[in-house]
C-alpha cells in the first residue's frame, strides 16, 4: 500500500481525584487493544476501540490512499487517578510502537484529556509531549478531546489542533475524528495551524453542561460562529469539574489556518462572552423525599406520564462506584411501584444470583464488600428475575453501534423495584443494558439511572427533558460543588469563590 504513514491510537480516562486508584484491570476490562489486536477491533461492524478512531479512518478511506499504523488504544470508563506505572507502561508501548513506525507523516489520538495519574497530574500533556519527541517539529499531532477535558497548554502546545466534541451526551465523535481526518490531509498539503488557549477559572456543576440547550449549548453556539475559512475549530471544554487539579476549569482552544493573532483573538472574545454568562450555569436539584413521592405517584397513576430519575452523585461515567443505594433504599420503603433501579454496579450480589438461578428467592446483600463511604450496604428480600453475560452492541445514544460489557448481570426484583446488578462499573447510557434483561422500558413508570448526562441520547425516545428529575443525594460526583473536599483546585475560582474577578487576556499562543 502506498500514500503517507499515520499513526493511530488512543488513551482515555476521566479521573475523579476523589475516587479509588484506576486501575490495569479496568482498561483491560473495557479496551486495551494493542498493533493487531486494535486493527481486527476497529475492522468490527461494533468495535470497542473509541469512536474518533473510526471516524478518522472512515474519512481517511474516503480520500486518496494512505497506510494506517496502528499502536495502543487504552480507554477505561471514569475512575480515579491512574495507576502510575499503568500509565507509564501505555506511553512505553506507544513510544515503541512510533519508534518501530518510523518515519511517520502524521499521527492522531483519541484522547479524553481528564485523565491524571497518581504521581503525573497532567498525563494527557505528558503523552503528547512524548509523541512529539519522537516524531519530531514537523510531523502533524491531531487528536480528539472528550467535552469534559481539562485541559493544559503543555497539551495544546504539542499538538498541531485539538478537537473536542460538540456535543453532550458526545454523539459526535467519529464526526470529531473525521474532522482531525480533513486537517490532516491539509496539513499533508502543506497547512500549517496555529492554536491559541485561554484557561477561565471557572468549574461548571456538571448537570449545566448538558448541550441540547441551556447555557453550555450557547456557548458552543457562540463558539460555532465564528468558524470561516480561516477558523478551523473552535473547542469549548467545560472540563471535569471533580477532577480537582490545577488544570480544573473551562478552556477554549481556537485553531485557525494560518493567523495566530485571529486565534488568540476569537479565543479571548470567546471566553469573556462564558465569564459574563457564568452565573446561568447553577443548577437546582430535586430532594430524595420529592422524588420518592414522585415515584410513588407515577406508580399509582396509570394515565400519568412516567418519570425517568438520576442518580447525578453516584455516576460511573465521572468516578463514581454506581452502587449507592439512596434511591434504592428510598423507593424500596415507601412501596415505590413500577421502577427500573440500573444499574448497580454489584460483582459479588451479580455472581450470587447467577449461581442460585433464576426464580431463586433470597436476600439479596448490596455492598458486602465494598469500602467508599457512600456505598453503605442495604439488605432486602429478592427474586431473580433474569440473568445475562451482559455482552451488549448498543442501539442508541454514546453505545450506539458500539460494543459493551456489563459482565454478569442479574436484574433483581425487590418489591415492586427491579434492579440491574452488573459486575462492570457502567453508567445507564445505553436501552439493552436493561432491555437485553427482558425489561420493557415503555411499561416502566419510573426508571432510575446511575448517569448524569450521557442517558438523555440513551432514552429520549422515551422520556423527555421535562420528565428526568436530577436526585439530590450524596456521592463521589456530585454537582453540589460546595461538598466537595477540594485539594488541588487553583484558586480562586468560580463558583466556589462567588466574588471573585476576571479578565480574558493574556492567551497563550502556538505557533508565532
Amino acid at each position: 500500500m502506498t500514500g503517507p504513514r499515520i499513526a493511530l491510537g488512543g488513551f482515555m480516562l476521566e479521573s475523579n481525584g476523589h475516587a479509588p486508584v484506576a486501575t490495569r484491570a479496568e482498561f483491560e476490562a473495557s479496551c486495551w487493544l494493542e498493533g493487531d489486536a486494535l486493527e481486527a477491533d476497529l475492522a468490527k461492524p461494533a468495535p470497542r476501540a473509541p469512536a474518533g478512531l473510526s471516524g478518522f479512518m472512515r474519512a481517511m478511506d474516503a480520500g486518496r490512499p494512505w497506510q494506517p499504523v496502528f499502536t495502543i488504544a487504552a480507554t477505561a470508563g471514569a475512575s480515579g487517578p491512574m495507576d502510575q506505572d499503568v500509565f507509564d507502561d501505555v506511553v512505553a508501548r506507544l513510544e515503541s510502537a512510533l519508534r518501530a513506525a518510523m518515519p511517520l507523516d502524521g499521527v492522531f489520538l483519541a484522547l479524553h484529556g481528564a485523565a491524571t495519574a497518581t504521581v503525573d497530574r497532567d498525563p494527557d500533556g505528558t503523552l503528547l509531549k512524548r509523541v512529539r519527541a519522537i516524531v519530531g517539529p514537523d510531523v502533524p499531532i491531531l487528536g480528539t478531546l472528550d467535552l469534559h477535558a481539562n485541559v493544559a497548554w503543555s497539551m495544546v502546545e504539542a499538538a498541531d489542533m485539538l478537537a473536542a466534541y460538540v456535543t453532550n451526551p458526545h454523539v459526535d465523535q467519529a464526526e470529531r475524528g473525521a474532522e482531525c481526518a480533513a486537517v490532516m490531509r491539509a496539513m499533508l498539503g502543506g497547512m500549517r495551524p496555529r492554536s491559541a488557549f485561554v484557561k477561565l477559572p471557572f468549574i461548571p456543576p456538571a448537570t449545566s453542561q448538558n448541550t441540547a440547550g441551556g447555557p453550555y449549548a450557547d456557548a458552543i453556539a457562540f463558539g460555532q460562529r465564528y468558524l470561516d475559512h480561516e477558523v478551523l475549530n473552535v473547542s469549548i471544554s467545560s472540563g471535569f469539574s471533580l477532577g480537582d487539579t490545577p488544570k480544573n476549569g473551562l478552556s477554549v482552544i481556537v485553531t485557525t489556518r494560518t493567523d495566530g493573532a485571529r486565534a488568540q483573538q476569537v479565543a479571548e472574545e470567546i471566553a469573556a462572552w462564558i465569564w459574563s454568562t457564568r452565573s446561568t450555569w447553577i443548577t437546582n436539584l430535586t430532594s430524595l423525599e420529592d422524588a420518592t413521592a414522585m415515584a410513588l405517584a407515577a406508580g399509582r397513576e396509570a394515565a400519568a406520564p412516567s418519570l425517568l430519575f438520576a442518580d447525578v452523585a453516584d455516576n460511573p461515567g465521572g468516578g463514581g462506584r454506581g452502587n449507592t443505594a439512596f434511591i434504592l433504599e428510598s423507593f424500596v420503603k415507601a412501596g415505590v411501584e413500577g421502577a427500573v433501579f440500573g444499574i448497580h454496579n454489584d460483582p459479588a450480589l451479580a455472581a450470587e444470583a447467577h449461581a442460585l438461578g433464576l426464580g431463586a428467592r433470597f436476600i439479596a446483600r448490596f455492598n458486602r464488600d465494598e469500602t467508599n463511604i457512600f456505598s453503605k450496604p442495604f439488605e432486602a428480600e429478592a427474586v431473580v428475575e433474569a440473568l445475562s453475560e451482559g455482552e451488549v452492541v448498543g442501539r442508541r445514544g454514546i453505545y450506539r453501534g458500539r460494543s459493551v460489557s456489563t459482565g454478569a448481570t442479574a436484574l433483581l426484583r425487590i418489591g415492586g423495584v427491579r434492579v440491574a446488578v452488573v459486575t462492570n462499573r457502567r453508567q445507564l447510557a445505553e436501552p439493552r443494558m436493561v432491555e437485553s434483561l427482558g425489561v420493557d422500558l415503555r411499561a416502566v413508570r419510573s426508571l432510575v439511572v446511575k448517569s448524569r448526562g450521557h442517558f438523555r441520547a440513551g432514552f429520549d425516545d422515551i422520556w423527555t427533558p421535562d420528565r428526568i428529575i436530577e436526585v439530590d443525594v450524596p456521592g463521589l460526583t456530585t454537582v453540589v460543588l460546595a461538598r466537595v473536599p477540594w485539594r488541588e483546585v487553583p484558586r480562586p475560582i468560580y463558583p466556589l469563590d462567588a466574588a471573585m474577578e476576571w479578565k480574558a487576556g493574556g492567551a497563550s499562543l502556538r505557533g508565532d
